[in-house]
Parts: structure tokens; sequence; C-alpha cells
């Protein structure tokens, strides 16, 4: 795995560059990110474009060996051109334009930003496209940041309406697959569609979901748009950088464009602003949860073929959550070699040094405001040694996978149906559980090949595709799902039949924090919280509720959860079905994780004490670090 940096030469003094490239080669940096903020510096006003010093930085870098991943600026475009053509603004909600003065102001759905976005991405491609140092490209940056996915501009209306158009081909289909009979909803011509914001009460779920569908296919054709102008000068990779716990567009359909997905992973940032409890937080704070980075590393894996990245890493204290703790000397490095036995095929911290001035300055870099190496720098020289003395990791194949949707994500943040409903968490307890039994696990999506998988956990799938079963099948490859799948059609509505052989949905309940309901497995007493259903199956009931309703259904292909399990209850059920299927386990402790490339095993420390990972080693030579695993530390052996 190579390491990179983010780098702003337009923020420096240019006698600064060369020394800069030099320290990088000496860290072990290979590649370097550059421009992606950098639209009013490149083009001044319009078409006077000022290629001069954006040259030299590239021929600075390029001299001293580093690979460069050149990217569109297209995620802040300058005054001049908002003044000019104010239509780009995406709207809020509430019907304002979102104003200059920050970044990603523009609209998706803009025609006349689109022209602007081709325009720019053509001059940069034409600039840089044979440079021999400009070895792949990023589009754009971080699609979607700061709730702008969603745009309720007049642009994105109109383009809504054609959207719908092209789906439904009639208004009478529309009507009938949103269900618009319900409260005199019916409509009888596609512009009479209105946004879903301003409703007095609930608006349309179907509504809801096909807008949050159109606003993800508009992330994805302005993608392409630019993907398909790099493409046409050159052969080098492209690629674009996701970002953490973020769902308001289809990766998977981004990543089918593009060539290796990347995303920017701040374990600490993220650990402090989502819904763990206070007690992970504290227990965590200098490391992050150890499934974050490891959850997103699966899931952007499976975005672009295998091929991957960290586009940024955080370094040290970030700006933007809402406490920004140093991470615990090491875990800098920690999360690199993390990265790597993932299969990353970089990993690039963000940034080079610090800024002194503007949103970003309080954001760690590898070196400081003032040019001192920072902790951050140590460590990714030490990740670069041990990266070095390691070489080439073949990926491991994984025999467990986890089903992620977005579809469904959007589905339940439409009707959660309770407060304590939370897709993602769901999803996220399914893996934990699955990694402290020391599985590496990969993330795929409901429509993704199979073969080779002998058990793909669904956490909770309500609209099973047509052909899953018989895909599993095919594939010798065992479902397990959780609660709430099959419960909808892709249209949104309660399906008519069931997806599942012998088993009946009666009701469903949404729990109240605290609230559990009691259920008995051989002989054994575990807990269900904040979701229950009501099924009925004539046979393979392998544990019940305490009124008798089926609790867990074995059947001949499939295995059917019928609540949120407590992990007490989660960990049983994972277990006996891994061991049913001859998949070895053993249960790691809480800051402990594994992950495996094929012929080595890393271990990681996530918590405050020394470790032990002498039990969990079967066979196999340290080829870094020992048995005794310190805090923010990690060791590797051989198969």
């Amino acid at each position: 795995m190579n390491l990179g940096t983010c780098y702003y030469p337009e923020h420096w003094p240019q006698e600064m560059w060369a020394g800069d490239a030099e320290r990088m080669v000496e860290m072990g940096i290979t590649h370097v990110r550059i421009a992606e903020f950098a639209w009013s510096r490149i083009e001044p006003s319009r078409n006077d474009f000022n290629w001069d010093w954006l040259d030299n930085a590239i021929e600075t870098l390029a001299r001293a060996g580093l690979q460069i991943t050149m990217c569109t600026p297209t995620a802040t475009p300058p005054k001049w051109l908002v003044d000019e053509t104010p239509d780009m603004l995406a709207y809020t909600a509430e019907g304002q334009p979102r104003r200059f003065g920050s970044r990603r102001h523009y609209c998706f759905s803009s025609e006349s930003y689109r022209a602007e976005s081709r325009r720019i991405t053509q001059a940069v491609v034409e600039r840089y496209a044979k440079h021999p140092a400009v070895t792949s490209w990023q589009t754009d940056n971080e699609y979607g940041c700061h709730d702008t996915v969603e745009s309720y501009s007049p642009m994105a209306l109109r383009a809504f309406h054609k959207w719908l158009q092209n789906k439904y081909k009639t208004i009478d289909a529309l009507n009938a697959a949103w269900g618009t009979v319900f409260w005199s909803q019916e409509y009888s011509d596609f512009s009479q569609v209105d946004f879903t914001d301003r409703t007095v009460t609930e608006a349309n779920p179907a509504h809801r979901l096909d807008f949050q569908r159109f606003s993800s296919d508009q992330v994805i054709s302005f993608n392409k748009e630019q993907v398909d102008i790099i493409r046409a000068h050159t052969k080098a990779d492209i690629t674009h950088n996701v970002m953490g716990h973020f769902t308001a567009f289809d990766h998977y359909a981004l990543g089918a464009d593009i060539d290796i997905t990347t995303w920017d992973s701040y374990p600490l940032g993220f650990l402090d602003q989502e819904w763990w409890t206070d007690a992970q937080k504290l227990r965590w704070m200098r490391s992050g949860h150890p499934d974050f980075a490891a959850f997103h590393h699966d899931l952007y894996r499976a975005c672009s073929n295998g091929r991957w990245g960290v586009m940024e890493q955080q370094p040290g204290p970030v700006n933007w959550a809402p406490n920004n703790p140093a991470p615990r000397d090491g875990m800098a490095g920690l999360w690199a070699l993390e990265a790597a036995a993932h299969g990353a095929e970089y990993c690039s911290y963000f940034r080079w040094r610090q800024a002194p001035f503007a949103q970003e300055q309080n954001h760690a870099g590898l070196y400081d405001s003032n040019n001192v190496l920072a902790q951050g720098g140590i460590e990714a020289k030490r990740a670069h040694q041990v990266l070095d003395s390691l070489g080439p990791l073949k990926p491991y194949a994984a025999k467990v996978a986890l089903i992620f949707d977005y579809d469904a994500k959007w589905m339940f943040d439409i009707q959660p149906q309770g407060t304590g409903w939370h897709y993602e968490k769901l999803c996220f307890e399914f893996y934990t559980v699955l990694r402290r039994f020391g599985l590496s696990v990969d993330i795929i999506s409901p429509h993704h090949e199979l073969t080779g998988y002998t058990l793909a956990v669904a956490p909770s799938l309500p609209v099973i595709p047509e052909d899953l079963f018989n895909r599993a099948k095919k594939a010798g490859t065992r479902l397990f799902f959780g609660p709430r799948s099959g419960s909808k059609t892709a249209d949104y509505q309660i399906p008519k039949l069931s997806s599942f052989k012998d088993l009946k949905h009666i009701r469903s309940e949404s729990l109240r924090g605290g609230a559990v309901v009691d259920v008995d497995m051989d002989e054994q007493f575990y807990r269900a919280k904040i979701w229950r259903d009501f099924v009925a199956t004539p046979r393979n009931c392998r544990a019940r509720f305490d009124d008798g309703f089926p609790a867990y259904v074995e059947a001949e292909m499939f295995d059917y959860v019928a609540a949120w399990p407590e992990t007490k209850w989660l960990r049983a059920l994972l277990r006996d079905r891994l061991e049913s299927l001859d998949i070895p386990t053993y249960w790691l402790p809480k800051d402990l994780r594994i992950r495996r490339s094929e012929d080595k095993v890393f271990a990681f420390n996530y918590g405050a004490k020394d470790i032990d990972v002498t039990r969990f080693k079967k066979d196999g030579e340290f080829v870094h670090g020992s048995g005794i695993l310190p805090p923010a530390k990690f060791c590797i052996w051989t198969t």
C-alpha cells in the first residue's frame, strides 16, 4: 500500500514547495493530491486562466519523484462564477439559496452549473492529462458534504419532474405506485408534483423515496459527466473521495463509474457525533470505535470491484466535530496499517501542513502551521517503514458477507416507525459481533455476486431482490435475515406475497427505550429490543418470545430473526450459525480486532491497556510486534 498526502501549494509561498516535496519522499509518501479547491487560482475570471503556479507545483512534485492525483475543482466554484450564474446555487429545504462563502454551494440539477463543470474539467484535463506525473484523477470533492445531495431549487424541481416521467411514463403509473388515492393526493400531470419538505404533516413515503432516489441519481450523473471527459483524454485511474457515515446517495452506483473508490477516514470526529453511548465515546475517545474504519473499508471495497483506498486519513485533532481530542500516540499509524490489512491501494493523510487561516486552521496536518513535524508525520514515517518491510499484501477471500443497502437506509429513514430504529446502527451491531468472532468480513449490496461466500448476513433488507434466493442457492450461500426483511416492495408498499416460504408476517411493533422482550432459545433466555415482528410458521421455529410467537426461524435456505437482538442473543445466533457452517470463531476482547490478508494476520489494539494476543495466534511467526500488544499498536504474524 502506498502512502499519500493532500497538498495545497496555493496556500504556501513557492519557495517552500521543493522542501515540502523532499520531505514527503523522505517520509515515504509517493502520492500527492492537489487542486480540488483551487478554481479561483486556476481561473481568476472567466477564460482568464492562470496555469503558471500549478504547472510549477506539478513540476516541483514530479522532480522529487512523486505521483499526482489531479482533481477537478468543482466543489468550490468561485465568486465571479456565482455572480454570473446565480441559478447554480443549491436551495435549502426552507427554499433559501445556499450562499457563497464556504463550499459545495452548487446544485447538482443546475444545467448552467453542469456546463461550467464540464468546461473547467475539460480545461484542467487538456492541460494535465498527458503529464507523466499525473497518474490518477479525482472528481470534485466529497459529494453531498454539508447536506448538499438534496437541493430544493427551481432547477431541481424541473429535473425531478423529468426523472419521474422517465421512470413512470404515465401519470397513472405514478399514482398507482405512490398510492395517491390515499388522502386524495392524485395528480393529473407530472408538473403538479412538488417537493416533499413543506407538507402540513408527513408526506407520501413513496414520493419521499423517489425524491431521494432522484437526488442520488443527480449526483451519479453529475459525476459521470466529469468521468467521461477525463476518460476521453487519459487511461489514468479515476476516483472520488466519499465520506464515512454518509448514505444520501448510492455509493455502489458511483463506484460503477470510477476505477477506484476512496473515502475520507476520520475515526475520532465521527465517534463524537454519531449514535454511540457516552461510555463508548469516552472509552474510544482517542482511538475511534474499533469497527468504524473497518466497516467503511469493507463497504467501499465492494464499490469498484475490490479497488479502493483512503484519500483523507485523520492525522491528529480535527476541527469539525462537537469535541476534537488528539488521537492516542500510535493511532495515526495504526489506522494506515489497518487500511492496508483490508486491501487499500493507498492511504493518504489529510493534510500535509496545518493551515494557519480560514475554516480549517484547527485541523492538524503531518506538519503544524509553523512547519514543525507533528505527531501524525512521525507516525506516517513509521507506517511507511512497516509497509515497506511487508511488501505486497494479497487480499483475503472472506467467507462471510454483510449485506448493506442504500435503498433500505432511505426507506427506514422515511418511516422508521420508532425513534430507536436506526438501520446503520443495526448493521454496525451485526458487523461488530462478526468482527469480534475474529472474522474478516466483506460488505456487499443485495445484488452482489454471492459465489465464494458461505454465509451472507442481511441485518435488515426490506426489499428482497427476486433473484436473491436463486443466486444464493447457486452459490451455496446461507442467508441470514434480521427484522423487517421482506417488508416492502420497491414502490414502498406492503407486499401481497411473502418473500419467505412458510413464513407469514402478522404485524410488527416498535419498542420504546428500555423496553425488552424475553426470548427462549435452547433453554437459554435472551432479550430483544427496539423492534419486533410477529410471524407465524408451521415449522422450523428455533426460538420463541415469551408469548409463544416465533423469534428465530431456521428454514432450508435462510434464517430469520424476528426482532432486533440484544448483543448476547445476537452473539449466540451468529455463533451457532457460523459453527454449523464450519467457520472457525473465537471471541475477541472488546478493544481487539483482527484482519487477514492472504498470508498474514493483523491484530489492532484500540484500547488503553496491553492485550495478550497469543491465544488467538494459532501458528506462524511474528513479522511485526509481539504477543503482548500495547495500546494503539498492531502486530502482524504469518499464517
